[in-house]
Order: structure tokens, then sequence, then C-alpha cells
């Protein structure tokens, strides 16, 4: 259980910003789902939920989803179900249970990075965007192979597009965090196989994605794609699963991922 010194609730993003800044461990909270399950000694814990945060909005070109929107709106937004096959709700659905992702935010999920994160890679295999207070609007791809520091996540901007998207993952057992998460999307002739949960964070597999996006999508190169990826990518072990076996399920998740899209 973590220890809260302080907890405060900024009226603007400039407020929440100076409080932030103004010591090491000053925090943005979030839903504090994950900040409970280990130990931490925090001094202000930043409440964003008096900024209007909690929002799935739909403009002409993008959608755009709040940092204190949590995994539950997600999963229920007739928005986000109508694009890329519910791709964002489809990877939220079964992680932990209702209760956890009612709490749990977007803003915490992606800002922290988490290599088990269902729904980073979702994100990733879409055209998404991050908005942060300090460092701006930049690629999500950019967000999470940048070096960590002190800001606040505003927003997500997601690219509307005639993308199909797949989302697909392994898991020991329904509510547990996944042993291997991956989303694949299609656009047109382009193609974007995104994995997670290796246990590091999840990246695009470029190599594998370029040789599907220059080459026909039929089942031949669908295996030598799923080859690809699985040596491309860096694997390791925990707990879970050891980096041979994620690496033999990585080439079996993309293999059906491909498969699955082709016929979209």
């Amino acid at each position: 259980m973590f220890t809260l010194m302080e907890l405060v609730q900024p009226q603007s993003l400039e407020e929440a910003y100076e409080i932030l800044t103004k010591r090491k461990n000053n925090i943005v909270i979030g839903g504090s789902a994950f900040l409970r399950m280990g130990k931490k000694r925090i001094g202000a814990g930043i409440d964003l939920s008096a900024l209007n945060l909690n929002i799935i909005e739909e403009s002409s070109d993008y959608i755009e989803i709040g940092a204190t929107t949590t995994l539950r709106d997600l999963e229920v937004s007739p928005i986000l179900n109508k694009y890329f096959d519910g791709v964002l709700p489809k990877s939220v659905r079964d992680i932990i249970g209702v209760q956890f992702r009612n709490v749990v935010t977007v803003g915490g999920s992606v800002f922290s990075r988490y290599g088990f994160s269902d729904l980073i890679v979702g994100l990733l295999a879409l055209q998404t965007e991050v908005e942060l207070y300090n460092g701006g609007r930049i690629l999500l791809e950019e967000f999470l192979n940048k070096k960590y520091e002190k800001d606040i996540l505003v927003k997500l901007y997601i690219k509307k597009n005639n993308a199909n998207a797949i989302y697909k993952c392994m898991r020991n057992s329904r509510s547990d965090y996944p042993i291997l998460n991956m989303a694949v999307s299609k656009e047109n002739d382009n193609l974007k196989i995104c994995v997670g949960a290796r246990p590091q964070r999840a990246t695009i597999a470029v190599k594998a994605s370029e040789f599907l996006s220059q080459n026909e999508l039929n089942e031949e190169n669908i295996m030598k794609a799923s080859e690809i990826a699985a040596e491309e990518l860096v694997f390791g072990s925990n707990m879970r699963a050891s980096k041979e076996y994620r690496k033999a399920i990585c080439k079996s998740l993309v293999k059906n991922a491909l498969m699955e899209v082709s016929s979209c």
C-alpha cells in the first residue's frame, strides 16, 4: 500500500504541472490501481478529475480520448466499437475485472508505459498521437521510446481511417496478465504488426511489417512474416513464461492475426 502525504485537485493543467515538478516525489495518481500493489511514499498526489479529461470524442479527422477516461469507458464506448473493428474495446475487456477497469485510467496506463499493457499494443497498431502538457503532441511510438521526463498526459488522438485491426493475446488464465499480446492493423496495402508483453513494452515488428506491406498478403507470405517477427523482436523470461515460449507464441499469434485481418 502506498503512503500519500497530501492530495491535491488542481483546477488547471498549468497548476497541476507546477505541483508535479515542485518535488521529486509528487506524482499524478490516476486511478491508483497499480499504486496499491506496491509500496511507495508520495508527497503530493495530483488528482486530475476536475479538469474534464474523461472524454471520448469524435471530430472529422480524429478520435480524442482524455487522460482520466477509464478502461471501462473504452470498453463500452459506441465510438470506439464502431471504428477499427472494435480493436481497443477488445484489447481491454479481459483486464482483471469490471471493477478494476472502472478505476484504471488511460493516462495512467499509457504514461507508465507498462510492458504488459494490452491497451498500448492496441493503440500502437493505430495512428495514435500522445498530447503531453510540456512535451507537446508526438507519435505514440516516439513517446514509448522517449526517455522518462516528468509530464502530464492530457489526451490521445487516434487518426480516423479505414484501417482494419485485430488484437490477440495469450494468458495463463482469463484475468491474468498476458504472456504475450499483439495487434495487427491493415490500411489499404500497409500492414503494421505490434507485439507487447515480451515482457518488455510494446513495439512494432518493423521488418515483418515492411515485408507484408511490400508483398501480397497470402498464406505463404503470412507464414514468412510471422517468422520474421519472431526473429527480429527481443523476448525475455519471467514468472509467466520463458523467452523461448514467448518466441514460439509470437509466431502463432502473428500468423492467426494476419489470417484474420486478411479476410476483413
